[in-house]
């Protein structure tokens, strides 16, 4: 209720934890959400029976969060977001993590959109996170994700996301930082940003 009052216009409904039934916990919550605010939610969850549960209880068109490049994750998440008529957020991630160069990455959101196109689920639903990396591990990591979010933009030409903070992970005035890098990314091409939005200056 927070996030909606500070402004937020999705909200991100996870409940994944240990010794947690993901399958019978996350519809609930999603319901009681629904009931609580008048915004779109995000499913966010890697469990396909988990996320139908859920699509099932959803009113409306949600996000789901996530698919990515992985042959085992595209096969069985996308048909949900297809049968659901819902919309998907792709993670430049595959097999082998998440890659250092932002041409992998940029590689992993054609397979992503590519396949989504394939199954009938339309450009404009898909939703590609470039996946921000902390600076504090690689001097590089903001300089990677901004190149691949650009040419995401370019060649793709789809909304995209990014948990902005993820950038100023263990670094001193995280909230500054974040939201130096949020607007950069923004220019280069993000739409729809994850962030505390009570947080962002």
């Amino acid at each position: 209720l927070a996030q909606v009052e500070a402004g937020a216009d999705i909200l991100d409904v996870n409940v994944g934890s240990s010794n947690v039934d993901e399958v019978s916990l996350l519809p609930q919550v999603v319901q009681a959400v629904m009931d609580t605010v008048d915004v779109p939610l995000c499913l966010d969850s890697t469990n396909p029976q988990a996320l139908e549960a859920a699509l099932k209880t959803y009113r409306g068109k949600p996000i789901v969060n996530s698919v990515n490049g992985e042959e085992h994750s595209l096969e069985k998440i996308l048909p949900l977001v297809q049968k659901y008529g819902a919309a998907i957020i792709g993670l430049t991630m595959d097999d082998e993590g998440i890659p250092n160069s932002p041409e992998r990455r940029v590689a992993i959101a054609h397979k992503i959109v590519e396949r989504a196109e394939t199954l009938g689920i339309p450009r404009q639903d898909v939703i590609i996170d470039c996946l921000a990396m902390t600076v504090g591990a690689d001097s590089r990591a903001g300089l990677v994700v901004i190149e691949a979010i650009r040419r995401v933009k370019a060649e793709l030409g789809v909304n995209q996301t990014l948990g902005a903070s993820n950038i100023s992970f263990g670094m001193p005035d995280r909230n500054l930082l974040t939201s130096y890098f949020l607007a950069i990314a923004i220019a280069a091409g993000v739409t729809c940003p994850i962030v505390d939005v009570a947080r962002v200056r």
